[in-house]
C-alpha cells in the first residue's frame, strides 16, 4: 500500500517564492498589456492579481486536513 505524499510543513520560503513569483509574472503581463494597448493602470492591476493569486497558492499548499473521522461511531453496547 502506498503512503500518501507528505505536504512540507511550512517553508516561509516557499510563500515568499509563490506571492513574488506571482506580482512579477502578471506585473510584467500588465505592463506588457499597458504597452500593447498604450494604456496606464494595467500594471498595477497586474501586480494585485498576481499577490493575490500567490497567496491563495501559498494557502492552498499550506492548509492542513482536520484529523480524518471514523466512518461510524464505534460502541461497547452489544
Amino acid at each position: 500500500m502506498s503512503q500518501p505524499e507528505e505536504k512540507p510543513k511550512g517553508d516561509p520560503w516557499h510563500a515568499f517564492g509563490y506571492v513574488v513569483a506571482g506580482v512579477a509574472f502578471y506585473g510584467l503581463l500588465g505592463w506588457l498589456a499597458d504597452r500593447w494597448l498604450g494604456t496606464t493602470f494595467l500594471v498595477a492591476i497586474g501586480i494585485l492579481a498576481g499577490a493575490a493569486l500567490g497567496i491563495y497558492m501559498t494557502a492552498q499548499r499550506f492548509r492542513t486536513e482536520p484529523p480524518a473521522q471514523p466512518d461510524s461511531p464505534k460502541t461497547d453496547e452489544q
